[in-house]
């Protein structure tokens, strides 16, 4: 077996970047509406990229809700690349967007169909704090648009201040 080791670089999403991920049509208009958010400091929205530039992985972080706090969101990696690290490194770059802010936790949701993703957070040190019910639009192979609904179960962490 062989080893490729790439260096990866994050960095901001840009619009630019929204055509290249392969998202579903209703995912790219709900990525662009957040980028707006961006641009107003309400989020920050990150892509982990190849040396190319290409985004193999991206997520945002809300610093509106909770109060008190910060929600990670969107938290994508594509498919050929997943458990090689590239969510690692984009949950720690979203962590140290929180602490710059002085935030003392992060939360964010996974959905109950999708227990993969919350093995890592928890690896992460994110912890179980309860469930919520979830509900977004999704696109249908025959090109409609119906509405998902699941159940959430919600993570949190503390994190540690940012040391001068």
């Amino acid at each position: 077996m062989y080893e490729v080791v790439v260096p990866l670089t994050v960095r901001a999403l840009v619009a630019g970047d929204l055509p290249r991920l392969g998202e579903s049509p209703s995912k790219v208009v709900a990525m662009g509406k957040e980028l707006e958010r961006a641009e107003r400091g309400e989020v920050d929205y990150l892509a982990v990229c190849t040396p190319s530039g290409q985004p193999v992985g991206f997520g945002a972080v809300d610093y509106l809700k909770p109060p008190g706090g910060a929600t990670l969101y969107q938290l994508s990696v594509i498919e050929p690349l997943q458990s090689c690290g590239i969510g690692t490194v984009l949950i720690q770059a979203l962590e140290e967007c929180i602490r710059a802010r002085g935030i003392p936790f992060a939360e964010l949701g996974v959905d109950d169909a999708s227990t993969r993703p919350q093995r890592l957070y928890e690896r992460l040190g994110y912890a179980v704090t309860g469930s919520e019910t979830g509900a977004w639009d999704v696109d249908a192979p025959d090109g409609s648009v119906t509405r998902y609904e699941t159940t959430i179960t919600l993570l949190r962490k503390q994190l540690p201040p940012n040391t001068p």
